[in-house]
């Protein structure tokens, strides 16, 4: 088995969320940095949501996730709308 360190002496490091029991594993320290930040950011916004709110956002990032193509044009359509508009 062969180990690459990075510059500043990584392996690895690894995270256990006290929350959730979720588990992330990096190879650098900015990596580190980014998935516990994500990770937490993503407790911030679940905590806010509702039951109902939750299983609707989970339903809508499922299908977004899926299909990156659809994000993309979703995000292309947002940003060529009004606010609150409903233009079809």
């Amino acid at each position: 088995m062969t180990t690459t360190t990075t510059e500043c002496g990584w392996d690895q490091a690894g995270v256990r969320c006290g929350r959730c029991g979720t588990e992330r594993t990096a190879t650098t320290e900015a990596d580190y940095l980014k998935a516990v930040g994500a990770h937490g950011d993503a407790h911030a916004v679940w905590d806010r949501l509702n039951a109902t709110e939750r299983s609707g956002f989970a339903s809508i990032l499922r299908t977004i996730l899926a299909a990156p193509d659809l994000a993309a044009e979703l995000l292309a359509l947002a940003d060529r709308q009004p606010t609150g508009g409903g233009g079809r």
